[in-house]
C-alpha cells in the first residue's frame, strides 16, 4: 500500500544511466533556478516603501534612487559570480570559494548561511505567495499558513519527483509572471505617459520630507535589496547544467540579471508614479495592477501567476539546498545521508529535510513574510561578502591573464556586499540578532560530526598488513518464553551454526520454573536449558545478568551470539501486541553490550 502511493507521488525508480537525461537547458534551468530572485521584484519595492512610510508619503520619491543603487549592486553581483561559475565550474558556490581561499571555518559559515537561507526562502516565498492570494481574495486571510503549508507539501513531492519533471512544470508559470509583470509595466509606463496616473497623494520629486536620515535611507536600502537573494544559485547548482555546464550557467546568470533588473525597476518606478503606499491587506503590486487595469480579468491574471512564482520562487532552494548538503556530507560536516540519491535521482532527503524545516518556520511566524525577510536578506549576504573576498584571494594567488580587472570587480562586490551586511546589522538589529546564536550553533554542529567522522574513521581503519581474521568460536544464547514453532524455528537454527547453544528461561516464580523444566525434559530438543528466576518481575534485567557472566568467561575464546526468536504477525496492527520484551533486550544490548544480536523470524499464516 505505501509503495503504491510512493510510486504514484512520486514516480517509478529511475536507473543510474538516466541521470544525463535529468540535466537542464539554459530556459529549464532559468525556470528553476531565477524563480526565487525574479519573485523578489513581488515584495522588494515593498520593503523599500515600508521602510519610507515611517516619516510619511513625502520620502516615496527616495524608492527611485534607492532602486537605481540596489540595481548597481545587482550588476556588481552578476558580474562576480560570472567569474565564480567559470572559476568553480564543478558548483558549490560561496562553500566552496570560502573554503578553499579563507578557510574551513569560513566555508562553514557561507555553507551554513546558505543553508539557513534556502529554508527561509521556502518559508518566505510561501508566506508571499500566500500574501498575494489573500490580496485578491481577503475572506482566506485567516487560512494564511495553512495556505502556505500545503504549497510546501506539494513542491516538495514535485521535486521528489525529480529536477527534470519539476522543471518543465514550473517553465510555464515562471515565463507567465515575466510575461505578465512586463506587460503591467510597460502597460503602466504607457497610460502614465499619456496623463492616465492619479495618484491619491502625488508626491513631486524632491519633496523635502521631514526625519529623513541617512540612517533611515541605509535601512531602506539593505530592505530593498532583499530583492537580490537567489542571485547566488546558479553558481550553487552548476551541475545540474547540461554540457558546457559552466558556459550555459554563465549564460542563464546574464539572462537572469537582465530580466530582474528590468522588473524590478519598473515596478519602483510605477509605484511612485502612481503614489502607491504599502498596506497589509493589499500588496504593492495588487495595488499597481489594480491603478492599471482596474479589478478585471488582467487584474485577477497578474495576481495569479504572481502567486504562483512566490509559492515557485521555492524551488530554488529545493534545486541548491540538496546540492550544498551533499558537498557538505562529501566533506564529512553534514550526515551522509545526504549523500544518497533518491528513486528519482535527487537528493531526497535534502528535499525532505527542508520541507520539513521551512514548514516549522512558517508555522512558527504565523506566516508573516515580513518578519522573516531581514534573516532571510542577511543569510544570503554573508555568503556574498565571503565568496567575494575567497576571489579577491583566488586571483592575488594565481594572477592568471587579466586578473586585476577581475580582482577589481570582486572587490567592489565584497566591500559592497560587507556594507550591506553591515547596515543590515546595524539597522535591523532587533529582527536579526537570532542568528548570531544560530549560525555558530550550525558551525558548531558541523565541527562536531565532521570529528565524529574521523573518529570513527581512525577506530575502523585496520593495517592490512597486520590485522588479520581471528577465528574463534560460538556460544548462542537463545531467550525462551515456552516451548512453542519460535523457540522450535530458533533452536534449529542455532544447532546449525554450533553445537554450543544455551536457551534461557527467566521464571517469576518456583512453580512456573518448575513446570518449564518439566515440559523440556519431555521435550529433549538436545539443547541445554538454564531457568533464572526474577524477584522483581523483569524478564531483561536477568537476561542482562546472565548475558554478563557469559560475555565475561567466553569473550577470549569464543563468539558470544544472543539469538532472539520472534514472530511476525500478518497484520502490521497485530504487531504492537507481540514482541515487547525482544525489542527491549534488543535495545539494550545493542547500546551496551560486545555481543553479537540476531532475529530469527516466524511468520504466522492468521
Amino acid at each position: 500500500m505505501v509503495s503504491r502511493i510512493k510510486r504514484l507521488l512520486i514516480g517509478r525508480p529511475m536507473k543510474n544511466s538516466e541521470l544525463e537525461g535529468e540535466k537542464l537547458s539554459k530556459l529549464k534551468a532559468l525556470a528553476v533556478l531565477s524563480s526565487d530572485a525574479l519573485s523578489s521584484v513581488a515584495y522588494g519595492t515593498e520593503q523599500i516603501l515600508i521602510v519610507l512610510m515611517a516619516v510619511g508619503v513625502a520620502a516615496a520619491w527616495y524608492s527611485i534612487p534607492i532602486s537605481l543603487a540596489v540595481l548597481g549592486l545587482l550588476v556588481i553581483l552578476i558580474f562576480s559570480y560570472r567569474q565564480t561559475i567559470y572559476a568553480y565550474p564543478t558548483g558549490g558556490g560561496a562553500y566552496i570559494v570560502a573554503k578553499d581561499n579563507i578557510g574551513v571555518s569560513s566555508g562553514l559559515l557561507a555553507g551554513g548561511s546558505l543553508l539557513v537561507d534556502y529554508i527561509l526562502t521556502v518559508a518566505v516565498s510561501s508566506s508571499a505567495g500566500t500574501d498575494a492570494i489573500t490580496s485578491a481574495f481577503p475572506v482566506l486571510h485567516d487560512y494564511r499558513v495553512v495556505i502556505a503549508l500545503i504549497m510546501i507539501v506539494l513542491l516538495t513531492i514535485l521535486n521528489l519527483r525529480g529536477i527534470t519533471e519539476s522543471a518543465s512544470v514550473l517553465a510555464l508559470p515562471v515565463y507567465l509572471f515575466v510575461i505578465a509583470i512586463v506587460v503591467l509595466i510597460v502597460t503602466g509606463f504607457i497610460k502614465y505617459a499619456m496623463g492616465g496616473a492619479q495618484p491619491v497623494v502625488p508626491v513631486e520629486w524632491g519633496t523635502a520630507a521631514n526625519n529623513v536620515s541617512l540612517f533611515l535611507l541605509l535601512k531602506a536600502f539593505s530592505s530593498g535589496c532583499s530583492a537580490l537573494t537567489g542571485v547566488e544559485a546558479v553558481s550553487n547548482a552548476i551541475p545540474n547544467f547540461r554540457a558546457p555546464a559552466e558556459k550555459n550557467a554563465a549564460k542563464t546568470l546574464i539572462m537572469m540579471g537582465s530580466i530582474l533588473g528590468f522588473m524590478f525597476l519598473g515596478i519602483s518606478l510605477l509605484a511612485y508614479w502612481y503614489g502607491i503606499t504599502p498596506s497589509e491587506k493589499e500588496t504593492v503590486v495588487s495595488q499597481i495592477a489594480n491603478s492599471v487595469f482596474g479589478r478585471g480579468t488582467i487584474y485577477y491574471i497578474i495576481q495569479g501567476v504572481t502567486a504562483l512564482i512566490l509559492f515557485l520562487a521555492a524551488n530554488t532552494a529545493y534545486s541548491a539546498f540538496p546540492l550544498l548538503a551533499f558537498m557538505l556530507a562529501k566533506d564529512k560536516f553534514m550526515p551522509h545521508m545526504f549523500l544518497v540519491r533518491g528513486d528519482r535521482l535527487g537528493y531526497s532527503n535534502g528535499i525532505i529535510f527542508l520541507g520539513i524545516l521551512s514548514a516549522i518556520l512558517v508555522i512558527a511566524f504565523h506566516g508573516n513574510t515580513e518578519g522573516l525577510i531581514p534573516l532571510y536578506a542577511v543569510g544570503v549576504f554573508i555568503p556574498f561578502t565571503l565568496s567575494q573576498l575567497g576571489m579577491m584571494i583566488r586571483w592575488i594567488k594565481l594572477k592568471p591573464s587579466g586578473w586585476q580587472f577581475k580582482l577589481l570587480i570582486n572587490t567592489i562586490g565584497m566591500l559592497t556586499t560587507l556594507s550591506i551586511t553591515l547596515i543590515f546589522i546595524f539597522t535591523k538589529f532587533s529582527q536579526v540578532w537570532s542568528i548570531f546564536i544560530f549560525l555558530p550553533l550550525v558551525i558548531w554542529v558541523f565541527m562536531r560530526i565532521h570529528r565524529h567522522y574521523n573518529q570513527v574513521a581512525d577506530q575502523l581503519r585496520i593495517n592490512i598488513q597486520e590485522d588479520k581474521i581471528q577465528v574463534k568460536g560460538s556460544t548462542v544464547v537463545v531467550p525462551i518464553g515456552g516451548v512453542t514453532s519460535v523457540v522450535r524455528n530458533s533452536l534449529s537454527y542455532a544447532k546449525s551454526l554450533t553445537d554450543n547453544v544455551v536457551a534461557v528461561y527467566v521464571g517469576f516464580d518456583d512453580e512456573s520454573i518448575r513446570k518449564m523444566e518439566e515440559k523440556w525434559e519431555d521435550w529433549n530438543p538436545g539443547v541445554r536449558l538454564i531457568t533464572l528466576k526474577s524477584s522483581y518481575r523483569s524478564i531483561v534485567k536477568p537476561l542482562i545478568k546472565f548475558i554478563d557472566t557469559v560475555e565475561w568467561k567466553k569473550t577470549e575464546t569464543d563468539h558470544i551470539t544472543i539469538l532472539i526468536p520472534q514472530f511476525i504477525t500478518k497484520h502490521w496492527w497485530q504487531y504492537v501486541l507481540h514482541n515487547q520484551t525482544s525489542l527491549l533486550l534488543r535495545a539494550y544490548l545493542f547500546r551496551h553490550k560486545d555481543v553479537v544480536i540476531s532475529t530469527v523470524t516466524y511468520h504466522l499464516e492468521k
